[in-house]
């Protein structure tokens, strides 16, 4: 049997409840992807993988790449995108957004 527990909260005590949670599980996330990254010898991603980090289409990241959103760098005939530009993308901290 589940019991259920009523409290009172202020309105103030709410907002604070929800921030507690929201860092914790932006810690916990970021975290995650740190030590990914860690474990991970790549330092740069093919346009395949970027588009599976990013959960969108390999047609997404060219558009991308063409708007200035992540910047390529090319080796021969394939294209590369650097983790680092990745992470600060995702968290919408680039300079070219």
């Amino acid at each position: 049997m589940v019991q259920t527990t009523i409290t009172t909260v202020t309105p103030h005590q709410l907002v604070e409840l929800i921030n507690e949670g929201i860092k914790t599980q932006l810690q916990a996330f970021t975290a995650r992807i740190n030590s990914n990254i860690q474990t991970d010898d790549k330092p740069h991603l093919t346009k395949k993988e970027t588009a599976q980090f990013f959960d969108v289409s390999v047609n997404c990241i060219t558009d991308w790449s063409n708007k200035g959103i992540l910047k390529p760098f090319k080796v021969g005939q394939r294209v590369y995108f650097s983790k680092e530009d990745c992470i600060r993308v995702m968290f919408n901290q680039s300079k070219s957004v």
